[in-house]
C-alpha cells in the first residue's frame, strides 16, 4: 500500500479527532517517518512520543494494543478473568488508561481501573495482591516530558517477556481499526488498593533513631504516597521539594525527568542541605524507582545506583532468611557477587530489565539495576518500586545513626573488605536509531585488544543462548569492565564502566579512589570515541 493510502486507512480508523486532525496536517515528509515502523515492546513494554500514527503512542495505539492483549489472554484461556489498570499523570496517561480499560471490558474481562494517576508499584501490587491475569499501566516512567508508554504486567505481577510480547505483537497486526474495536464504559474502582499497598510497606520496616530525610516527587506521581509510606513508619520529619511536589507532565523545573541525570537532583540537594536532613530521596515520575543523595566530606552528593544497590544488598540480607537469592544485572556492579556468597547468600546475574530480576529463581530477597531500580519486597511487588525502596533506605538509615554511623561508612567497609568497586556511564543520545546499530556493528567488527592499556577479552551476548540473549559487548580485564548496549528505553547508546581497586586498609580508600578515579576518565574516553 502507498504511504497516502496508509495514512488514509489509519485516518479513517481513528477514534480520535485530535490525532486525525493532527495527520492531516503534516507533510508528506512527517508523514514517512510516523508510519515507517509501529511501536514495539522493549524493556518495559511499549514507549514512544504522544502523537498520532503507528510510531506514536496515542488512543488507536492503545486501543489496538488492548485489543491484542484481550486475544492473548483469551487465546491463554484466561477470558473473564480480572485485568487491573492504572495511569501516571503524563500527558495523554488518562485517555490512553479508559481506552485500555474500556476495551478490555467489552472484550468480557472484569476490570479494575485506579481511581487516580498513582505510582506503577501500586498497579504491580494489586495484579498479584488481587491474583489478576494482567495488567496495564499508562507510564513512560522518566522518559522525557514528551513519551509516555503502556507497561504490561502478567505472571503474578511481572512485566511480560518473550515470546509472549512477540506473540502480542503478532495479534496487534492481526487487529482492524481501532474504531472498530467494541469498548465498554468502565467506572474507577472504590477499592482502597493504595491502603492496602501501604499496609504491605508498613510492614518493611521501621524507625529506630529520628531522621530527617529531603525528599522530591520530581513532578510526578510518587509524593503523597511516599509522604504516607514513611509516616506509616514512624518517618514523618519529611521536608519535600515544593517545586517539584505535585504531578506536571511538563516537568518545569528538569530537562530529563530522571534522577540520575546532571542537575535533576539539584534542588533536593541544595533542600537537604539546607534543612540539615540526614538523607535525600528522590524517586522519578511514575515512582518506580528510588535513588538516595548523602552528605558527604565534599558536601552533598546522589549515590550510584550501584552504592544504594549494595547498601540495600547488606539490609536485605541481615533481615532474608539463610540461602537467599540476591539478583543484579549484567549491567549492574560485580560488588553483589562477592558480597552475597561473602553473607551466606546465593547471587544471580540477569539480562538488564525488572522482568528478569524478579524470574532471577526462588528464595528471592532483593534484587536491582543500576539505574536505580529497587526489589525489596519480591513477594508482594514483582517490579522496581521506589516507594518501597525510600521506607527500606530510611529505616536503614535510622539504624545506622543510632550506632553513630552513615550510609557512607558502610560502603567504605565494603570497599575495604571487597575492593573498591566504582562505576560510571557513557550515554550516546541520538536522533537516528541506525546510528547506534551502526555503533554497535563497529564495536563487533573491530573489538579492541586493550582498553585504558588492560588487556580484555571480548564476550559478545548476541550469540549467547537461551534468556542470556541479548545487543550487548562486554569487555573484560584485570580490574576493568565495559559493557555496550542500546537502551531499551530510549535513543541512545549506553556503555556502562567499572574497575575495581583492591584496598588494604580504610587509610588507603583514598589513593584507591584516585587511582579508580584516573581509569574511569580512561574508559570514559574510549566509550565516547565509539
Amino acid at each position: 500500500m502507498t504511504l497516502a493510502g496508509q495514512v488514509a486507512a489509519w485516518i479513517d480508523g481513528d477514534p480520535d479527532p485530535k490525532t486525525r486532525d493532527e495527520l492531516a496536517g503534516l507533510s508528506d515528509t512527517e508523514l514517512a517517518q510516523r508510519f515507517s515502523s509501529s511501536l514495539a515492546f522493549g524493556t518495559a513494554g511499549l514507549r514512544g512520543p504522544v502523537q498520532a500514527g503507528p510510531t506514536g503512542m496515542n488512543v488507536a495505539v492503545v486501543t489496538r494494543t488492548t485489543a491484542a492483549l484481550a486475544a492473548y489472554l483469551s487465546n491463554a484461556c484466561l477470558g473473564g478473568s480480572e485485568v487491573v489498570v492504572g495511569r501516571d499523570a503524563r500527558t495523554g496517561s488518562d485517555a490512553f488508561a479508559a481506552a485500555a480499560a474500556e476495551v478490555f471490558a467489552a472484550a468480557g474481562f472484569r476490570v479494575t481501573l485506579l481511581p487516580r494517576p498513582l505510582p506503577t508499584p501500586v498497579l504491580a501490587f494489586a495484579v498479584r495482591s488481587r491474583g489478576a491475569a494482567a495488567g496495564v499501566q499508562i507510564t513512560a516512567s522518566h522518559n522525557p516530558a514528551a513519551d509516555n508508554g503502556y507497561k504490561v504486567y502478567l505472571d503474578g505481577g511481572a512485566q511480560l517477556i518473550s515470546p509472549a510480547d512477540r506473540e502480542i505483537e503478532t495479534l496487534i497486526g492481526a487487529v482492524g481499526p481501532a474504531s472498530a474495536v467494541s469498548r465498554t464504559v468502565v467506572e474507577p474502582t472504590t477499592d482502597d488498593i493504595v491502603g492496602a499497598y501501604l499496609d504491605r510497606v508498613a510492614l518493611l520496616a521501621h524507625s529506630s533513631e529520628p531522621v530527617r530525610i529531603a525528599l522530591t516527587a520530581l513532578h510526578g506521581v510518587g509524593g503523597a504516597v511516599a509522604l504516607d509510606a514513611l509516616a506509616r513508619t514512624g518517618f514523618s520529619d519529611v521536608v519535600v521539594v515544593e517545586e517539584q511536589f505535585e504531578p506536571d507532565p511538563a516537568f518545569p523545573t528538569v530537562t530529563f525527568p530522571n534522577p540520575e541525570e546532571p542537575g535533576a537532583a539539584d534542588l533536593l540537594l541544595a533542600l537537604a542541605e539546607r534543612s540539615d536532613a540526614d538523607i535525600a530521596i528522590a524517586l522519578d515520575p511514575d515512582a518506580d524507582r528510588c535513588a538516595v543523595g548523602v552528605a558527604s566530606p565534599d558536601g552533598w552528593r546522589m549515590l550510584t545506583g550501584d552504592e544504594t544497590g549494595s547498601l540495600l544488598t547488606e539490609w536485605a540480607l541481615a533481615r532474608a532468611a539463610p540461602d537467599a537469592l540476591v539478583a543484579n544485572t549484567i549491567v549492574s556492579s560485580t560488588l553483589m557477587s562477592k558480597l552475597a556468597p561473602a553473607r551466606g547468600a546465593r547471587y544471580a546475574r540477569t539480562l538488564t530489565g525488572f522482568k528478569w530480576l524478579v524470574r532471577a529463581g526462588d528464595g528471592l530477597a532483593y534484587a536491582y539495576e543500576e539505574a536505580i531500580g529497587h526489589c525489596v519486597d519480591p513477594k508482594t511487588v514483582r517490579d522496581k518500586d521506589g516507594v518501597s525502596a525510600a521506607v527500606a533506605l530510611a529505616s536503614y538509615a535510622s539504624s545506622l545513626k543510632a550506632s553513630g554511623r552513615t550510609f557512607l561508612d558502610v560502603l567504605d567497609d565494603l570497599a575495604v573488605e571487597f575492593g573498591l568497586h566504582a562505576g560510571s556511564q557513557v550515554s550516546r543520545r541520538v536522533t537516528d536509531l541506525s546510528e547506534i546499530a551502526a555503533m554497535m556493528k563497529r564495536l563487533r567488527s573491530s573489538p579492541p585488544a586493550d582498553v585504558a592499556g588492560i588487556a580484555v577479552a571480548v564476550t559478545d551476548h548476541s550469540l549467547a543462548r537461551g534468556q542470556m540473549r541479548t545487543d550487548a559487548v562486554e569487555l573484560t580485564g584485570d580490574g576493568v569492565r565495559v559493557i555496550v548496549r542500546p537502551s531499551g528505553t530510549e535513543p541512545k547508546l549506553k556503555a556502562y564502566l567499572e574497575v575495581v581497586v583492591p584496598v588494604t586498609d580504610r587509610p588507603a580508600l583514598g589513593a584507591a579512589r584516585e587511582t579508580a578515579s584516573a581509569r574511569l576518565d580512561r574508559l570514559r574516553e574510549f566509550a565516547e570515541g565509539l
